[in-house]
């Protein structure tokens, strides 16, 4: 028997069994799971309804994240799923899916920050970098960075994440449809509701 996407095989909401008129649909089949997990990328094709193509991402390690509140998006490496709003089990296996929450690589984006903004991020205010005293600025790009470190705030949960290099982020794609794990670095109330639900689990 092939996985029916189907309602007919279901009793009705009064518990009577409802009868079968018409044989399984080419429209109405399902597939087995993609099951993606966190390895050097492997992708499959699927050929659809229409000619048109699936990406089945059976093994993948990098996706494009976004950091909403500074609007920048970098490549990042996975380094695993801390969490799942639908299944423990998903959590264990480090099965990537859509809103599967995962840690990611903060490399990236404290790279960014910190060209952007002229200041280290994720360490004591009061520590400076050693690499500032040997880097030339020009007076210009001085007065840029001056002007800009007025903006320069990141939430104290964001910050410590960046201190330990790893930071929390929700899949917004669906690697097994389209091949691709991106999403959107958590922040604010999203970001403390997702870490009291882990601590609960724990």
């Amino acid at each position: 028997m092939g996985i029916s996407r189907d309602s007919r095989h279901k009793r009705s909401h009064t518990g009577a069994k409802r009868a079968s008129y018409r044989k399984k649909r080419k429209f109405e089949l399902g597939r087995q799971p993609a099951n993606t997990r966190i390895g050097a990328k492997r992708i499959h094709t699927v050929r659809t309804r229409g000619g048109n193509t699936k990406f089945r991402a059976l093994r993948i390690e990098t996706g494009n994240y976004s950091w909403g509140s500074e609007g920048i998006a970098r490549k990042t490496r996975i380094l695993g799923v801390a969490f799942h709003p639908s299944n423990n089990e998903l959590i264990r296996t480090n099965t990537l899916t859509k809103s599967a929450i995962v840690q990611i690589d903060a490399t990236p984006f404290r790279q960014w920050y910190e060209s952007q903004y002229g200041q280290a991020l994720g360490k004591k205010r009061g520590v400076k970098k050693e690499v500032e005293s040997t880097e030339k600025k020009s007076p210009k790009v001085e007065r840029k960075l001056a002007a800009r470190q007025g903006s320069a705030k990141v939430e104290s949960a964001l910050e410590s994440q960046f201190g330990a290099g790893r930071l929390y982020a929700c899949v917004s794609s669906r690697p097994g449809q389209s091949g691709r794990v991106d999403g959107y670095i958590l922040e604010g109330e999203e970001l403390a509701f997702y870490i009291r639900r882990m601590q609960a689990r724990k």
